[in-house]
């Protein structure tokens, strides 16, 4: 590594066997500039919950700021002020009422009946972002799922599985991967051995028992030439990278085991709670880093019949989502849309908690959780649940917008955000300003 007038280039990397760890911003990387600091990147995530929603318990009572949070949004509670609700918002009509939820969410485009061979939606507007943002960084974007893509059959009748796989579209006809295997996206975001041959991956784990361990010794040269606050910055953000691998090996190993559950492939965590902590945990990395300012991710497909026997809901959650107003049913989806909200609070939490420039990560940041669809019974595509949180311009106000309004006229507001033009996006027919 190359340190001149004692500053640090903001690219630095430390490498090792195999790896290639990049830093977060430390404030040994602005001195050389002197006055003339850059700003912090503006980064955009999107996450996705599947088959609707309690509206009933998501819906704030009162518009305007002071408004009171419904059961679903409590955990949101004590970032008041940096989340907004938003009301009143559309989908694209179409057919297949879960293909055409997640396809439209970022495209405004709905889902087009076919057997898989001739897909047709439209560039969603992250993979938008991603081209314009993604010209400073490594990785353009990140799409991370949950759930796998071995779900044939368990779609929309006479839609592709494609549909409702993703929420990312290169193009009208090109939709994306979602990436569940915690292991492969850390590799994408620390390095591997170059090679995807799995002898490869495994001697060189073999031999490097953790990426840390490759680059410990360049690490502790680094901090030796760093200030005090920037050596407490490495330490954690080197903790944090640390925590995120151990937990992937703990899983790799307890997927080896004879457990009563269905098979998943080696890196995924068997509860859902440490899958989504573990990839929301990699979205924040790769904020710190500055590897990608641009990350989609799905909570789950829609269709999914996840069980979540932590919470006590050791049902499906698509049967559920049809509740026709049992109890019993209602009960256990709130249970599931509340545990949602949770990893997303925590999210919150630790952007807010880690160190960006002059704020922090939350404060460079803009995030859109929600999902495509409002009362999963009647697959309702009208006021959908969306909330807006960090780098937004009314924190602790719940927005209600005109009747009819599409969702896409808040992604061109929210690319505005970004500094990325973009003149109109499937049915939009304004911008929305956040």
């Amino acid at each position: 590594m190359i340190i001149t007038r004692k500053a640090l280039p903001r690219r630095a990397v430390l490498r090792g066997l195999g790896a290639a760890l990049a830093l977060p911003l430390l404030d040994a990387m602005t001195p050389a500039l002197a006055n003339n600091t850059p700003p912090s990147p503006k980064r955009l995530a999107v996450v996705y919950v599947p088959n609707g929603m309690r509206m009933d318990h998501w819906t704030p009572s009162t518009v305007g700021s002071g408004f009171d949070f419904p059961s679903i949004l409590k955990p949101l509670e004590p970032m008041r002020d940096r989340v907004q609700v938003l009301s009143g918002l559309h989908g694209v009509d179409g057919e297949g009422p879960h293909a055409r939820a997640s396809t439209r969410f970022l495209t405004g485009v709905a889902s087009t009946r076919d057997n898989g061979s001739n897909l047709r939606a439209g560039i969603s507007m992250d993979q938008i972002a991603g081209r314009v943002l993604g010209r400073e960084t490594q990785l353009a974007s990140l799409e991370l799922a949950i759930d796998g893509r071995d779900f044939a059959g368990s779609c929309d009748e006479g839609f592709s599985c494609a549909y409702t796989n993703t929420i990312s579209w290169a193009n009208e006809t090109t939709p994306l991967p979602m990436e569940n295997n915690p292991r492969v996206v850390f590799e994408r975001l620390f390095g591997d051995s170059g090679s995807t041959d799995p002898q490869v991956r495994k001697t060189r784990l073999a031999l490097d028992a953790s990426l840390l361990d490759s680059v410990t010794e360049r690490a502790n040269e680094m901090s030796r030439r760093l200030g005090a606050d920037d050596r407490s910055k490495l330490s954690q953000y080197l903790e944090a990278v640390r925590d995120v691998e151990r937990r992937i090996q703990m899983a790799e190993s307890q997927s080896d085991r004879d457990l009563p559950i269905v098979a998943q492939p080696a890196g995924i965590p068997n509860t859902f709670g440490e899958h989504a902590r573990l990839m929301f945990d990699m979205i924040a990395l790769a904020f710190e880093t500055d590897m990608s300012r641009v990350c989609t991710f799905m909570m789950g497909r829609e269709i999914t019949g996840r069980t979540y026997a932590e919470i006590g809901v050791p049902d499906a959650h698509h049967p559920i989502s049809h509740h026709q107003r049992d109890p019993v049913k209602l009960e256990k989806l709130l249970k599931i849309n509340q545990y949602h909200l949770t990893f997303f609070a925590d999210f919150l939490k630790r952007l807010d908690d880690t160190s960006d420039g002059d704020g922090s990560l939350l404060d460079n940041a803009t995030l859109l959780y929600g999902a495509g669809m409002a009362d999963s019974n009647s697959h309702w595509s009208r006021d959908l649940p969306l909330i807006l949180a960090g780098d937004i311009r009314h924190g602790g106000y719940h927005l209600r917008v005109p009747e009819a309004t599409p969702l896409t006229n808040l992604h061109l507001g929210l690319l505005d955000k970004l500094n990325v033009e973009l003149e109109a996006l499937g049915d939009s027919t304004g911008r929305l300003s956040v």
